[in-house]
């Protein structure tokens, strides 16, 4: 995300207000024997890049989409779009956080009511295994700043000294009535209070800064415990052996001919992520391509702290996937989160249910109640075909542009209704694929916990009925269709 004014008019034509916040977990947490890495983030402008996306790599250069490069969570709240999300472990592994940007650029937001009156929220999800997340709640952390216009780009990170997580991100609080975005912290335990925000990084005059994201340090490299990266007009290096301490400015990353501010030479990046290879000391900066709209690219380093031994790496050696990687965080995973993650969002193509005795009509939801409608081709009326959340053999409809959010029988009624994790909710939303009652070449789905009751439409909406007329049969019948 730019930190100059002077950029405001770069960032409004490639729409790219925002930028990376992320928190890494300590190097003890993943070692080299661990398998591999996930980052989070999103992917562009309108209601579908700014949500949840999840990629994987083995080797850290080497990236995959997940879930068919689809989003993993939608927000539900605030202005229903997220951006620049951080992963936040637990030191323990027992808890993770999302936490993003509450922002949903060009879905109604302007370039100055997002500076000048945006959301002071930060949208926050949590889980206990990487993969099951709640729903998401708005977390209020500049409403107590004065005069603070809008809250961007969150980050967290464990502060051992104080046994709790400083929480940082940027609000924009004018200087003489222009822009100027700082950097603000407040600590927390749970994300759902905080204490009274103070300022944590404010750059001389009318400097704006932006994002700026830390990374932990070994002992034995370099001379600072920590390493933040800040995109204040350049990519700026500094060091501190404590979060809340004073921090030395290292230099910036002018030198290897990526950065710069709007009129200088070179190609402008911004949004730092860092990364640290498993097996070895070296670390990847992530970098953001803003002004050429190429998402990251990383530079390579073997010690955080000296800005000359930033390398960018040659051409080949890495691929960043099919969708563009913006403003995210990454994780090392262990082999058990891995093994989690990787059976949560496999390779599922998106699906069509199409009516038997109504050709023309397809299963959807529409403001979460689910019918047939006629000619239906948005994501609405896509599925994946889920391994069954109660029993083997069995499947179960997840929707593709509410992703966790599953087909599911109350009362004999249908509704789209997101993944609790209770067992009433996963036998609720299982059934068994059987042959088509009114035709075997088609498929028919039998509840798994309601043995003698199918899905079928009456009225154009579905529902759980027992199926004894040739009717029934017809309307309880459906084909699997891309």
């Amino acid at each position: 995300m730019s930190a100059l004014l002077s950029r405001l008019s770069a960032i409004l034509f490639a729409a790219c207000l925002l930028l990376t916040s992320q928190i890494l977990i300590t190097p003890e947490r993943a070692g080299a024997a661990d398998p591999g890495y996930l980052m989070l983030h999103f992917t562009g402008e309108g209601a579908t890049g700014q949500q949840m996306y999840l990629s994987h790599s083995t080797d850290g250069l080497h990236w995959n989409d997940l879930n068919d490069g689809a989003s993993i969570l939608r927000s539900t709240v605030g202005t229903k779009g997220v951006r620049d999300p951080a992963l936040v472990r637990s030191p323990d592994g027992s808890k993770y956080w999302i936490i993003a940007t509450d922002l949903c650029w060009g879905c109604g937001s302007t370039v100055d009511g997002s500076i000048n009156n945006g959301s002071r929220s930060i949208v926050v999800w949590e889980s206990t295994d990487l993969v099951n997340w709640s729903e998401p709640w708005l977390l209020n952390v500049a409403g107590a700043i004065p005069d603070g216009r809008n809250a961007w780009a969150p980050e967290a990170i464990w502060n051992p000294a104080t046994n709790d997580y400083v929480l940082y991100w940027a609000t924009n609080v004018p200087l003489d009535g222009k822009t100027k975005h700082r950097i603000f912290y407040a600590r927390t335990s749970d994300f759902r209070t905080i204490t009274t925000p103070q300022i944590y990084i404010d750059r001389p005059g009318a400097q704006e800064l932006i994002d700026t994201q830390i990374v932990e340090v070994p002992a034995g490299v370099g001379n600072f415990r920590y390493v933040r990266a800040s995109g204040d007009g350049e990519i700026t290096l500094e060091g501190s052996n404590s979060i809340l301490g004073t921090w030395t400015n290292l230099g910036n990353l002018s030198g290897i001919g990526l950065t710069g501010a709007t009129g200088t030479t070179g190609t402008a990046v911004e949004g730092p992520m860092w990364m640290k290879f498993r097996d070895r000391n070296e670390w990847a900066l992530y970098l953001d391509q803003y002004a050429t709209r190429g998402g990251y690219m990383p530079v390579t380093t073997a010690n955080p702290s000296a800005v000359g031994t930033y390398q960018i790496p040659a051409a080949g050696s890495y691929n960043m996937g099919v969708n563009k990687k913006r403003h995210g965080s990454i994780l090392n995973l262990t082999a058990a989160e891995e093994a989690r993650v990787l059976a949560r969002w496999p390779s599922t193509p998106a699906k069509r249910l199409q009516s038997f005795n109504f050709q023309d009509r397809y299963v959807r939801h529409a403001n979460f109640d689910v019918r047939i409608d006629q000619n239906v081709t948005s994501a609405d009326a896509q599925f994946r075909l889920r391994p069954g959340l109660a029993g083997t053999g069995t499947v179960s409809f997840e929707s593709v542009n509410y992703p966790g959010y599953f087909l599911r029988h109350a009362n004999y009624d249908f509704q789209l209704v997101r993944n609790d994790g209770t067992a009433q909710f996963a036998a609720d939303a299982t059934f068994n694929q059987v042959a088509g009652l009114a035709d075997s070449t088609w498929s028919s789905f039998q509840s798994y916990n309601h043995p003698d009751r199918y899905i079928r439409h009456y009225a154009y909406y579905l529902k759980l009925d027992p199926i004894t007329t040739a009717t029934g049969r017809a309307d309880a019948t459906f084909r699997v269709t891309s």
